[in-house]
This record gives C-alpha cells, sequence and structure tokens, in this order.
C-alpha cells in the first residue's frame, strides 16, 4: 500500500530501532502504523502487545488481526483470555499493568507495546493505569504511542525519553486526508459560518438553566436534519447524543421514515435475522424491538444494551446498510465505524457532575468518524445548536480552539503500592520520581502527592497489610484485588469468606462492583435489603465504613467507593438457572448494565480464584464463575462467534 507521509516517517524510525509517538486526527490513518508493527514482528519471530483503553476496541482488534494473523493473535481482557501466549496479544491496559507487576517474566519475549489512544492518560479515572503502564514498562520494550493530536505532545515524549533507554521519536501529523466540512443547525436554519450563526442565532441574553435545556431536547425537529441530510446525499450518518433513552427516543421519531430502497431492506433483513441466531438474540425482546427500525435503515447503540445485540449492530453498520445509528460517545472511542455524516445533538455534556460544554478533543474524537478514507471527499458535521444552553464564543472555542493538553492524574492505587513495597520497600517513594506528575508538577504539588503515597502506605501498615517490612498474607490477598483492596482483604482476614457459599461470594463482589449510575442514585437502607442477604450487608457495609472513615481521617482522595445490594436477588436467580429476560423483570438497570456488572463480579472472583492464599475460597470462586458465566454472561462465546 502507499503510505501517507507522516506514516512514513514513523515506519522509518521504527525500522531504525526506536521507539515512536504518533500525534494525528482520529481517521488519519494511525492503525496502518500499528498494523506494520505487527507484521514485522511476525515475520521476524519476535512478540508485541496491543493495549486498548476499553474491552469493545480490544475485542474489534482482536477479530481485525485474527483474519489476517488467525492463531497468532490472542486477547486477555478481564472478560475473556483467548490464546493468551500468541506472539501478538491484544489486552486493555489495565490488564497490561497488573501484568508488569504480577508476572514480570511473561513479558521478557515481548518486543514491542502498542499504547492506543494514550491521550487516555488525562482520563481523571482511569489515566493513573497508563502513567503506571509506561514508568513501570521494562526497558527492552520498544513503544509505539498512538495519541489525538494534543498540543503538548512534546513534553510526554520528553517525560518519556527521560525514563526509558530507548529513544523516542515524535511524529506529528495535523491534517485529515478527508477534511472536515461544519455546519450549525438552530430549529429549521442550517449555516456553515460561524459568523451567520452569531448574528442570526446569538442576540444577547442570559442563559437558561438546565431544566429549560431538558424541555427544549424533547421537543426539538430531528426529523427535519436528518431528512436534509439525506436529500442532500450525506447519508449514512452517526448522531451522537450523551443520553441513552434520548438515542432510543429519537430513533422512534425518526422510524416513519424509510432509508432503504427494497433490495437494501431485504439485505438487511435478512443480515439481521442471521446475525441475531448467530448471537443467540432470536428469543429476546430487545431485538425484536430492534427490528421495525432496522428494516428502515435505521438503529441505536449505547451501553445499556446486551453486548451481542451492539455488536449486530456494529456488524450492520460497517456493512453499510444502516444508514442512521443515534450513539453515545462510546461508539467514537477508537471503534473503526466511519460514516459520511457526523450529528451532534448539542455541544455540553456532563463531565462528573458538572454539565458543561464539550471539550475540544473530545469533539474531534467523535468528528472524526465522519468522512470515509477512499470513498468520501469530505467528511460533514452537523451541530445542533441551542441558544439557551449555550454561548456564541463556547462553540467557537470548542470548533477552533486548540485541543486539551494531556495531564497527569496519577493516583496509585493500594494494590500498585503493595507491589512496589514488597519489592523495593521504604525506597518505592523513589519510583514517583520516573513520573509524568513529577515531570509536569511544582515542589508544591509533588509534596501533595508524595504525602498522598505516604498516608496509604501508613494506612496499609495501619491495617497489617504491611508488618515489619514485609507484606503479610492480607496483604498479599489486597495486592491482587485491584480497586477494592482494603475491604476484600479485610474480610478474607477476618474469615467472614469461610462461612460463605458460591452465591454469598458472588452477592458480597457484585455488592462492591455496582455502581448506581448518576442519574439513578440512592440511599440504600437496610429495610431494602432482602432478609437472608442482612447478614452479608450489615458485615460488608461495617467494614467498608470503617475502612473509608480511616480514609477520611487520612485525608486519602479517592476513598473507597459504598457497597450496594439493590442487584443481589438477581444474580442469585441467574445463578440458579433463571433466564435473563425474566431477571430483567425485576430490576429497572439496562440489559447492558446488568451484562456489564456480573462479567466484572466474575473478574474480582477470578482474582480471588488466582490467589494462592486460601485453596477452600478457590474453589468457592470458581464454583461462583461457572454458573455466572453462561447466555449473554459469556463474553468469551460472543468473541469466538464468527
Amino acid at each position: 500500500m502507499e503510505y501517507d507521509q507522516f506514516q512514513k516517517e514513523a515506519i522509518n524510525y521504527i525500522d531504525q530501532g526506536y521507539s515512536v509517538i504518533v500525534s494525528a486526527p482520529t481517521g488519519a490513518g494511525k492503525t496502518v502504523i500499528a498494523e506494520y508493527i505487527i507484521s514485522r514482528c511476525l515475520n521476524q519471530n519476535e512478540k508485541a502487545i496491543y493495549t486498548a483503553p476499553i474491552k469493545a476496541l480490544s475485542n474489534q482488534k482482536f477479530r481485525d488481526f485474527q483474519v489476517q494473523y488467525k492463531e497468532e493473535i490472542g486477547i486477555i481482557t478481564g472478560d475473556v483470555s483467548i490464546n493468551s501466549h500468541a506472539s501478538v496479544l491484544i489486552m486493555t491496559t489495565e490488564i497490561f499493568r497488573n501484568k508488569l507487576l504480577e508476572e514480570p517474566d511473561m513479558l521478557k519475549e515481548y518486543k514491542w507495546i502498542i499504547f492506543d489512544e494514550i491521550h487516555y492518560l488525562d482520563d481523571i479515572e482511569r489515566g493513573t493505569v497508563w502513567e503506571e503502564s509506561i514508568i513501570f514498562l521494562p526497558p527492552h520494550i520498544r513503544i509505539l504511542a498512538l495519541s489525538a493530536t494534543i498540543p503538548n505532545i512534546d513534553e510526554l515524549a520528553m517525560w518519556i525519553n527521560s525514563i526509558h533507554r530507548i529513544e523516542l521519536k515524535v511524529v506529528k501529523e495535523n491534517n485529515r486526508p478527508v477534511p472536515l466540512h461544519f455546519y450549525y443547525n438552530h430549529q429549521r436554519s442550517i449555516t456553515d459560518n460561524l459568523e451567520n450563526l452569531k448574528k442570526n442565532i446569538f442576540p444577547p441574553k442570559k442563559l437558561y438553566s438546565k431544566k429549560t435545556h431538558s424541555a427544549f431536547s424533547k421537543t426539538h425537529d430531528v426529523a427535519y436534519l436528518i431528512e436534509y441530510i439525506k436529500e442532500n446525499n450525506k447519508l449514512p450518518c452517526i448522531y451522537f447524543s450523551f443520553n441513552r433513552r434520548h438515542c432510543e427516543e429519537m430513533a422512534g421519531m425518526i422510524s416513519v421514515y424509510n432509508f432503504l430502497n427494497k433490495k437494501e431492506e431485504e439485505q438487511i433483513i435478512q443480515a439481521y435475522d442471521s446475525l441475531c441466531h448467530k448471537f443467540d438474540l432470536v428469543q429476546e425482546s430487545s431485538s425484536a424491538y430492534m427490528y421495525p427500525f432496522v428494516r428502515r435503515g435505521i438503529a441505536y447503540h449505547h451501553a445499556g444494551m446486551l453486548p451481542t445485540l451492539k455488536e449486530v449492530i456494529e456488524r450492520l453498520f460497517t456493512s453499510g446498510l444502516l444508514k442512521v445509528i443515534f450513539t453515545t460517545e462510546t461508539f467514537a472511542m477508537g471503534i473503526n465505524m466511519p460514516a459520511r455524516s457526523v450529528i451532534f445533538d448539542e455541544l455540553c455534556k456532563n463531565y462528573g457532575r458538572m454539565w458543561r460544554p464539550l471539550k475540544t478533543r473530545d469533539l474531534y474524537q467523535m468528528a472524526g468518524r465522519a468522512g470515509r478514507r477512499g470513498i468520501d471527499t469530505e467528511g460533514f458535521i452537523w451541530c445542533r445548536v441551542n441558544p439557551k444552553i449555550i454561548k456564541w464564543d463556547q462553540i467557537n472555542r470548542i470548533i477552533n480552539g486548540q485541543n486539551e493538553r494531556i495531564n497527569s492524574q496519577l493516583n496509585t492505587s493500594y494494590a500498585t503500592l503493595l507491589h512496589l513495597y514488597d519489592d523495593l520497600g521504604e525506597k518505592l517513594y523513589e519510583i514517583y520520581s520516573h513520573s509524568f506528575h513529577y515531570f509536569q508538577s511544582d515542589k508544591k504539588d509533588r509534596a501533595i502527592l508524595i504525602k498522598q503515597m505516604k498516608n496509604k502506605i501508613g494506612l496499609l501498615k495501619l491495617l497489617q497489610h504491611i508488618k515489619d517490612g514485609i507484606l503479610t498474607p492480607k496483604g498479599i490477598f489486597a495486592s491482587q484485588m485491584y480497586g477494592y483492596e482494603l475491604p476484600l482483604a479485610e474480610l478474607f482476614d477476618r474469615n467472614y469468606f469461610e462461612h460463605m457459599n458460591e452465591y454469598d461470594l458472588s452477592i458480597l463482589v457484585l455488592s462492591f462492583v455496582y455502581e448506581p449510575r448518576k442519574n439513578k442514585m440512592f440511599k440504600e437502607t437496610e429495610k431494602m435489603i432482602p432478609k437472608h442477604y442482612k447478614w452479608i450487608a450489615r458485615m460488608v457495609i461495617r467494614e467498608n465504613e470503617k475502612i473509608r472513615n480511616m480514609e477520611r481521617r487520612l485525608n486519602i482522595n479517592p476513598i473507597c467507593k459504598e457497597v450496594y445490594f439493590k442487584l443481589s436477588p438477581l444474580i442469585e436467580a441467574w445463578m440458579k438457572g433463571e433466564e435473563f429476560e425474566k431477571i430483567m423483570k425485576h430490576t429497572e438497570e439496562d440489559e447492558g448494565e446488568i451484562v456489564r456488572y456480573f462479567r466484572m463480579t466474575m473478574q474480582i472472583l477470578k482474582e480471588i480464584q488466582s490467589s494462592v492464599i486460601s485453596p477452600d475460597l478457590q474453589t468457592k470462586a470458581e464454583r461462583a464463575i461457572k454458573l455466572i458465566n453462561r447466555g449473554v454472561i459469556d463474553a468469551e462465546k460472543q468473541l469466538k462467534t464468527i
């Protein structure tokens, strides 16, 4: 194939033995460089690891690479492990970080690590995983880091070069091969000129409340814009909304239209029926509900759907038969689903607890899905504008501003600290000087982070995870429970697990992993918990609150999350053989959320099972996993479906 100039530059550095970081817009062709490394490694009998930020992207890369390389490809995520000793391993970044700490010898044969979407290092909740992965990386492994366009790419590269033996070269590409053309839509007016938008839509007035915005969202005219796009031959389109229910509602709103001709309709019905059979969705009400949309070339896609149904929709979209898809932002996270047009339902979203205008980087991550290379000469972006919730200068900043810098979000977990203490003892604090946080920060901020680390180590010593300079059995157990170390280790140390069966153990673990969505937060009372779970709940809540209070006193942030037993009846019924559709009748949670939490429960149970502390506990965890891992919960079965 003919490479673009930036691709040639990166490949040339790779052939010379350098590490490489590539900063380029979404859709520019960064993945081609990763594919070059994979082919090169396989041709030279070398091994490579490809890390991705989300499981969906890991799964897609596994399928894509398997088509070409077959048995040479393996995957390890929290949900699946297939061909785990393969020459090319696909992993989530969390799994890779864990391997660095727990099984460093496993990595001796690997020559390359590919960090896809490395700008995730800036993610408040998960960015620390990317940073730790780079800090702990063995010196013999070369890096290919792929990033969206960021202004401080040179700073990031300087940090990596300061801590690694193999020199890292920077490759920058600012242009997309398929340029983006922006339009702005308010009610029934459309313009591609920001100054005209300012003149016609933004008379001086105060912003309205979020409540007004919600009412507007329910009544604005989606159908007009999509009909306009259809008439101007700019389909297919991806319509981004930041609300799951809204995606479904809008699909319903335009379902009076048919975007397919007779032949296409016959093809998509046949394809949908075939895929539903393959993924055991024929009896699922959610797939039946989707059918009248699909036959018109319409669909929706969000994290609340069954993973298998999401996969069916993704396959239909890549076939070109789906013309309009309403989806949340996760559809843009590296998954290769290009369209001709992208629509933004609004230019604001919820960042944590704050509703505010989109970051420029986030907008272009999603906008990058527009414009199919080799098919389109332009990609079209349609921004729906509501002057009641966003100002013109905010829109101008989002569209024309510079992408946000990447900043360190280092917040080392208890499990990581235990591994470091086991290896380095009190010298572990010296590791901090290798971090991006240290590289970016002033003396004051460095002192604050070191104090946080020392407070966490102090708490681990107070709780007897560390005694006389070594890890206790409790500490060893905690070091394998990423994210839930302290409460699970406390329960283990007090022998509470000895009195539990596999159902009790699963209910306990689920109480930790379940987290109500922000719009469904509630205060769970003992009265709400079924009678035969109350003894587990009292025990777990007591131990968890004790730890949370200790963290508060030591100013550790964030503290351990609260526990919830709302889903306990569901997992018990599932483990006893109940059908998935029947258990869903007893909850307001989305299907996809239940699948996700059951899979997360299995992931923690696998960590318990892999511990060498208690054979009896290992056996219970193994039985629990077998009872949970069936039907729609079985991620490996889904991944193997061709």
